[in-house]
């Protein structure tokens, strides 16, 4: 059986635009990477496979090439050509050892149109939103798509040098509003039993006279192209470059990786419980490599890590071999220009936190740093009872709604735990949405704000997230076409609990406004568990791991029992368990998985961020249920597991309020004691 060409694909080419050494790991499976199950869902949890489908509607008659076989895809494409004008879905390409397939090819005589779909939002009235505001680079966040059609049109350009060859990007369009219902239900996702591949099912009669106004724009892209073909690739041209990372593909040669603060979030760093299964990790054997680092060294806290750490002492460490944290002093974090503050805010400063997380790590302890007057402090200006919420939110490239645009806010889901005076904990309420059809939004608000109007207690919650959500919904009331009746009481209440910048680059806060329980952990608390990470996921097991209080009061069956914590989805449950080793157990992980056929990855980071990554499970539930055929019974068992999650979500901020509250207790007794000892 001869073995596969290894072309330079645009898959492949994408990966080492962001990294070459990357191409040494690709499609190998013993080098485990999060980045094909991140893309996939994403895709699913936003719509992203539909956008292909409905772009091709957009372009009706064209003729799709399925052939899986190179040579087969490249016959029918070049047999296709011959006519004076066609239109080719998956058009295959050739030249050298570079090898594309073109979502959308438009040929009219010797001109192509190049089309590349992206499940992207863009606005087509602005003419230079892919440039810097210079317009001398382009734009970052634009980047990687316009290499990617940057290479697509090269490539044809040199297979097909009689061809006048133009790029477009194809986006959803933000300005776009939806003219049908349910347009999601055109385009559902079915498996394929055979081959465990996800197909698009297109409505019978769909077409692009059926679904209204396009939500999606194409944009040329003849400028962005030319700008990144004629860039200087490290001394080399494009045409050099592209062939310098062909050759090493080809040839399954290793080009020398190159340390950088990109490394941080490299797909390639793996946990060490996969390493444990067998993987390896292309990160560790980048710095082996280039770092000289031992295995030993790995056990050693990186600058990498250094929480909000500016991206130019990362890149100056690194260039001076200073790869770990026990190499820093203090005056290696401070800031070259100190900023005046007009306000002096409690607890610790960004500069303060970074020193410590240093210093932590330097003196290789595993105890935590607690602000406990700061803490205490604190705590004193809230007011019982207090509420803690979380949301559960998406935006779908292809609106689920009429009159709703492409990746416009959908707030699903939320829960809410409350903690009384007394001390009492209760899980008070939730709310889901998932019907199909059905904008969720403002029943969404409504519930919310029966749920926490019945006092004036203190409003939690964790990161701007909700802040975010709930201004959206705020601009979507007034900005409704027929508003329901009591928009204004909602926009009125939406006020009262939220903060929101003026016009003077001010914030205007609400009599109610919620508080942030991350800020406060920002401020007051750090455990070198969390590797610098405030996202709950880490802050969570980090405290489980450190509070016998807690680990004694949740190792019996207390949760979901009417008589000490009630709860609306558990019973009886045991939060704290523990591993042959003594270590607690993740609560996350005991909890049964949303989808019995899909495996979330531990490692999914959808995007750069810790709300996003804390949300990636609820989204793609949400997107498969508006996207997928699915039964009753199954559906209904998705909602449960997505109530349990959560649910916890909710129950992870009352652990961490608990937490600090018997730390401060702790603290007062012993406090009482030594003034009752010296009297």
């Amino acid at each position: 059986m001869s073995q596969k060409p290894r072309y330079l694909t645009k898959s492949a080419f994408r990966t080492a635009s962001e990294c070459p050494t990357k191409l040494s790991y690709l499609k190998k499976r013993e080098y485990f990477s999060t980045k094909q199950d991140n893309e996939f869902l994403r895709a699913l949890a936003n719509g992203g496979f539909q956008v292909g489908e409905l772009a091709k509607l957009y372009h009706p008659g064209g003729i799709q090439i399925d052939a899986l076989d190179y040579q087969d895809a490249l016959q029918r494409t070049n047999d296709l050509l011959k006519n004076p004008e066609v239109i080719i879905y998956e058009a295959a390409f050739l030249f050298e050892n570079y090898f594309i397939r073109a979502d959308i090819l438009v040929k009219s005589g010797n001109l192509i149109n190049l089309i590349e779909v992206k499940a992207k939002s863009a606005d087509n009235t602005k003419n230079d939103q892919f440039w810097t505001k210079n317009r001398k680079s382009l734009d970052s966040k634009w980047e990687p798509y316009l290499l990617d059609i940057a290479f697509q049109k090269w490539v044809v350009a040199k297979a097909k040098p009689n061809f006048i060859i133009s790029p477009y990007l194809m986006l959803s369009d933000k300005a776009a509003l939806s003219e049908v219902e349910g347009m999601n239900q055109r385009f559902l996702i079915i498996s394929n039993p055979a081959d465990s591949n996800l197909r698009i099912k297109v409505a019978p009669g769909t077409t692009a006279d059926t679904l209204g106004k396009p939500v999606l724009t194409k944009i040329q892209v003849e400028s962005e192209v030319d700008h990144i073909l004629a860039q200087d690739y490290n001394g080399r041209n494009f045409a050099s470059h592209v062939q310098y990372l062909s050759d090493h593909y080809s040839q399954d040669k290793r080009i020398s990786p190159k340390l950088s603060r990109e490394c941080r979030s490299c797909e390639y760093r793996i946990s060490e419980e996969k390493i444990a299964e067998g993987l390896k990790s292309g990160f560790k054997q980048c710095w082996a490599e280039e770092g000289k680092l031992s295995p030993s060294d790995f056990n050693r806290p990186l600058v990498l890590d250094i929480w909000k750490l500016h991206y130019t002492k990362k890149d100056s460490f690194l260039k001076e071999r200073r790869y770990f944290m026990d190499l820093l002093d203090s005056e290696d974090l401070e800031p070259k220009t100190k900023k005046k503050e007009v306000e002096i805010e409690p607890g610790l400063t960004n500069t303060a936190r970074q020193l410590l997380q240093v210093t932590l790590a330097q003196k290789k302890t595993a105890k935590p740093y607690l602000d406990l007057d700061g803490i205490s402090t604190m705590l004193e200006e809230f007011t019982y009872p207090l509420h803690f919420i979380d949301f559960e939110t998406t935006r779908t490239a292809i609106p689920l709604y009429r009159g709703r645009r492409p990746y416009e806010q959908i707030a699903f889901q939320f829960s809410h735990h409350m903690i009384h005076k007394d001390g009492r904990i209760e899980h008070k309420d939730q709310y889901l949405s998932f019907e199909r059809g059905k904008f969720p939004n403002f029943d969404f608000v409504r519930s919310l704000k029966k749920a926490l109007e019945i006092d004036q207690g203190t409003i939690f919650r964790y990161a701007d997230h909700e802040n975010t959500v709930l201004r959206e919904i705020h601009a979507q009331l007034r900005s409704e076409p027929s508003p329901p009746d009591d928009a204004e009481a909602l926009c009125t209440w939406i006020d009262t609990i939220t903060r929101e910048k003026t016009s003077d680059k001010s914030y205007r806060e609400g009599s109610r406004c919620m508080v942030d329980l991350k800020w406060l952990v920002q401020k007051f608390f750090y455990h070198p568990a969390t590797q610098g990470s405030n996202s709950i996921k880490f802050v969570l097991p980090a405290i489980l791991g450190e509070s016998k209080f807690l680990q004694h009061k949740y190792s019996q069956p207390v949760y979901g029992s009417h008589e000490s914590i009630p709860s609306l989805n558990f019973k009886d449950r045991v939060w704290i368990t523990f591993k042959p080793d003594g270590s607690v157990s993740d609560p996350y992980k005991t909890l049964e998985p949303i989808f019995t056929d899909l495996e979330i990855p531990e490692e999914s980071l959808y995007e750069d961020d810790d709300r996003i990554a804390e949300g990636g499970a609820a989204m793609t539930a949400y997107g498969r249920m508006q996207f997928t055929e699915m039964s009753e019974p199954e559906r209904e068992r998705v909602a449960a597991a997505l109530l349990r999650y959560c649910e916890l979500d909710t129950f992870a901020m009352v652990l961490i309020y608990e937490y600090w509250k018997d730390e401060i207790e702790l603290r007062n007794k012993v406090t009482s004691k030594s003034q009752n000892k010296v009297a």
